[in-house]
């Protein structure tokens, strides 16, 4: 069996400007009084000396607090982030679902949206019209599918980016808490689809805050920690993790 995904030994950070106005009212107000801002920048390290590998055919569950690097990992897969040290391989072609409304054009309708992002995905014109009616009949859009995506909800988002991804035959999927938005009814049948997908052979990564979620559909879980791996098994184990390592900032 082949690996899909590999991290060697990922490292990655941010620099952060710390004191700056918040917003441009309390600039002008702070200018106007003759004050000044004392801006300093920070660094911040993400991700720290990550490695690991995904294999072919896995449904791997991520898992961590906010802040620890999960989303800043599946933007690195997808190739928006570069790491500042270490190696990425990814090996296969790829149809990420990540921040609501990435690789939608706003002023474009969501019917003109599905050619757009499966073209930024790598896919033909043929390949999306051969799919173009399945996508929109998952979606449950309907006539909505010709209206502006800026005037979508956010469960609407996720609908259209979620059947676009599903539907293109990709041999890695990576949902960024796609299942945390829109209603209970489309999170079951977007599950379906994923397992579907999973055992038709798709290698699946899904970033999720729901342990009950990894544990009932992941094979595989990976807990994120400061910036590193605190946990790489099976599900039930890493939920349990999870679980602990929740509570404990609560206290």
């Amino acid at each position: 069996m082949k690996s899909v995904i590999e991290f060697a030994n990922v490292s990655k950070g941010f620099t952060v400007t710390r004191g700056g106005p918040r917003d441009l009212k309390n600039h002008l107000i702070k200018v106007f009084r003759g004050g000044m801002f004392n801006e300093h920048k920070e660094a911040r390290q993400v991700l720290d000396n990550v490695s690991f590998k995904i294999m072919q055919g896995e449904f791997v569950g991520i898992m961590g607090r906010n802040g620890v690097g999960k989303s800043t990992m599946l933007k690195m897969i997808s190739g928006i982030y570069r790491p500042n040290s270490g190696q990425i391989i990814v090996n296969g072609h790829l149809a990420p679902v990540l921040e609501l409304g990435a690789g939608f054009a706003e002023e474009l309708s969501g019917y003109e949206n599905i050619a757009l992002n499966a073209s930024i995905l790598g896919y033909s014109r043929k390949q999306v019209a051969d799919r173009i009616s399945e996508i929109i009949e998952f979606s449950e859009l309907k006539d909505q599918i010709y209206d502006p995506v800026r005037n979508y909800s956010s469960g609407m988002l996720v609908r259209l980016a979620f059947s676009i991804a599903c539907h293109l035959e990709a041999e890695i999927l990576l949902f960024d808490e796609v299942l945390a938005v829109g209603d209970i009814g489309f999170q079951a049948k977007c599950l379906k689809k994923i397992e579907s997908l999973h055992r038709s052979g798709s290698s699946i990564i899904l970033v999720s805050h729901n342990p009950e979620q990894i544990a009932k559909n992941c094979s595989r879980c990976i807990v994120l920690d400061q910036g590193r791996v605190f946990y790489d098994g099976p599900p039930g184990d890493g939920s349990e993790r999870y679980r602990q390592l929740f509570h404990s900032s609560q206290n």
